[in-house]
């Protein structure tokens, strides 16, 4: 099998083991999402190809090579759909996932001038992307400091904030199989505290990471939840093809995910 990689960095822990897996065996081909659609073009075509980037560039090659007949994981459109907080929100609460409830704003200046939330919430930015704006905010003093802070005209997305325990579980998926990490929230007040080995997830939750795959068209991606104060679980954000560093098992995941994509 020719299994692609549309990534600029090959030597990602995830990536690497599942190199490593699927060789001799198996042919792994990198490609350079920066050349876009061109690359498309360049040495024979392989059976699946897994897109780890999500710049415009990368999402251009995929769908290129969508276009040519080729199986991408996650699709373009797939991996589209979690770049958009807004779209994002409308798809979840539209399939009835327990989604937070999410207001947008052309600006960080625009919600200044809005008719005033109920503090506290969260306001993140519109586009997810690396460095993107996550803070929680109490108070308008809040709102003019992120706006001093060089975000007054980003487009921005407004969360109700949901009073939790200050641990972000994180739900990782390759193809069925569901990983998970608790990590402490940026969101939450306190000294950063080193991640803990999560528990049993709660009855249910695997088959809620499983269902959110299905709703986004997702075959590798992760699902934010936290466990709200009222006990029901609270999804926050879903990525595609996230990192899912340290996780045991996830490289032998993601090559048979591959290899039963690619045939």
């Amino acid at each position: 099998m020719r299994i692609g990689l549309i990534t600029p960095d090959a030597g990602h822990p995830l990536l690497a083991a599942t190199t490593a897996l699927l060789a001799p065996g198996h042919e792994v081909r990198v490609l350079d999402p920066a050349a876009g659609p061109a690359a498309a073009t360049a040495g024979a075509r392989a059976d699946v190809y897994l897109l780890k980037a999500r710049t415009p560039s990368a999402l251009a090659l995929a769908r290129e090579l969508e276009r040519r007949g080729a199986r991408v994981v996650n699709s373009a459109a797939a991996t589209e759909r979690c770049q958009d907080r807004t779209g994002m929100a409308e798809l979840a609460l539209r399939a009835g996932l327990p989604f937070a409830a999410t207001r947008t704003y052309a600006s960080l200046a625009g919600l200044a001038a809005a008719e005033r939330p109920g503090w506290p919430v969260v306001v993140k930015s519109r586009l997810s992307r690396k460095h993107d704006l996550v803070a929680r905010v109490d108070g308008p003093g809040q709102l003019r400091a992120l706006a001093d802070a060089g975000w007054e005209r980003e487009p921005v997305v407004v969360q109700p904030f949901a009073p939790n325990d200050g641990w972000d579980h994180k739900l990782w998926v390759i193809g069925d199989r569901v990983f998970a990490d608790l990590r402490r929230s940026e969101l939450a007040a306190g000294a950063a505290e080193p991640d803990r080995a999560p528990a049993p997830l709660p009855a249910g939750w695997t088959e809620l990471a499983l269902e959110t795959g299905a709703v986004f068209g997702l075959d590798v991606y992760g699902v934010d939840v936290i466990a709200t104060d009222g006990g029901g679980p609270l999804i926050v954000d879903v990525n595609a093809f996230p990192g899912i560093r340290g996780q045991a098992g996830a490289p032998e995941a993601l090559a048979a995910l591959a290899l039963r994509r690619a045939r």
